[in-house]
Formats: C-alpha cells, structure tokens, sequence
C-alpha cells in the first residue's frame, strides 16, 4: 500500500453530499489493516485488494463505503447559508483547541451483530471529544429531511434516542455514544464468528495504551463513498 498522506488528499472543496468529523488511526499498521479488510482507503479515496479472507466482501459490504473510521461527527448535509470554507476552518480551530486522548488499550468484540474494534478503560475524555464535535459543529448541519427521521425512527428508538435525534440529527451521541471502529454490517452469528477469528489473526497489537491525536473532516462523494478532506491534529493542551 502507498503511504498515507500527511494532512490528507483535499486542500480545496470538491462536490461532496455530505460531511463527517472522523477519528482515523494514527498508526499506520492499522490504518492499513483497515483499508484492506474494507476494500476502501478513505485516506487516499480508492479502493485496494482485500485481505484473502473467504466472505470478506460480504461482511463488508454495508461500512465499505464509509471507510475504517471512528465517527465523532455524524454525516451531515452543510446547512443553508454555511460554506465548506468556514466548516475547514471551525474543523480546524475545534482540533486545535482539545488536547489528544488516551485510552487503556484496544479490543475487537461484537457490538450486537456487528463487528468493532472498541476502547478498554476508561472513556469519558473520548467522549467529550466527541460530543466537542457535535455540539460546536452543529451550526453547519442542516436539519434532517422527514425521510432521514422515517428511516432512523424505523430501526426502533427509545425515547432518550428520539431527542438526540431532533437535537443532533443523529440518535447515537451524547448520553448514546460508543466509540467503534466498525469492521462489518449485520451477520449472522455464524458469520459474525467466522469474521471474528479471520479479523483476529490479521490485526496488529492493540494491547498497549493507544492514542487519539487527530480528528479528520471527510466528505460523502457523489459515488457515495467517503474521503479524507483534511486530518487535523489535536494540539490542545490537557487540564
């Protein structure tokens, strides 16, 4: 695989649907793991080869589009009257001003019938982070359109999640997050085994402390897939 881009592939707007905030992995290792479980480099924007794994396609083919990501922000369309430039520059100023997190180490499990890589230890810095980039972004997010709040209220929501979802536009943040790096859609329990042990034996060591020490604004292409804009580096010094 080609190195990565420093700060990323967009110096300038392109046509994009939708905007996202992203933890990407710093470290190379994974980052390159998850390229290739995936079959998509939200980093460079282009697919690459996946791992020679038997159903790999099928188990990724919902977060495939996405990118091996972490979301701290979810996509959202750029409200009227907000420009792609004063969303860079708030992006910017928003990394600039938080410190860079720490977790115990981390771990692939099951998020019910998805498969993860998620946090041990303690959590609450990492998602303070993310809640930052929720509610200081939120200017920019136009509100969902009645057929974005049909398709989430039919997965089922309680009634905590339903006022997240008028207030953020999104069910899952706030009191909901959960931090996850997503490996798969829904599988069955059979599947979600067979996905477990193949994704085990290629990961690199995740055992040791790990960092959080950017945050990375990408943008929903016209093809629906998902590309880094600009990694930002999270230099805010820690209380």
């Amino acid at each position: 695989m080609s190195a990565k881009p420093v700060f990323g592939i967009r110096d300038a707007m392109t046509s994009y649907n939708r905007y996202a905030v992203y933890y990407l992995p710093d470290e190379p290792e994974l980052s390159a793991f998850g390229a290739s479980w995936l079959g998509w480099d939200v980093e460079t924007g282009n697919p690459v080869d996946h791992l020679s794994i038997p159903g790999i396609e099928a188990f990724t083919d919902t977060p495939r589009k996405y990118g091996f990501h972490g979301t701290l922000k979810p996509p959202f369309r750029l409200a009227e009257g907000c420009s792609f430039e004063d969303l860079f520059s708030a992006v910017q100023g928003l990394a600039a001003s938080r410190p860079s997190v720490s977790v115990d180490a981390m771990q692939i499990a099951s998020l019910g019938k998805f498969l993860a890589i998620i946090p041990k230890g303690e959590q609450a810095s990492l998602a303070e982070l993310a809640f930052s980039c929720v509610r200081e972004l939120d200017m920019f997010r136009a509100p969902p359109s009645p057929s974005e709040l049909e398709r989430r209220r039919a997965k089922g929501l309680t009634k905590a999640q339903d006022a997240l979802l008028m207030q953020w536009g999104y069910p899952y943040v706030d009191t909901e997050f959960r931090f996850h790096l997503t490996l798969s859609g829904s599988l069955s329990p059979e599947d979600l085994d067979r996905a477990h042990a193949a994704a085990s034996r290629q990961l690199p060591d995740l055992s040791k402390p790990f960092d959080f020490k950017s945050i990375s604004l990408v943008g929903e292409r016209p093809d629906g897939r998902f590309e880094l804009i600009r990694r930002f580096p999270l230099l805010g010094q820690p209380e």
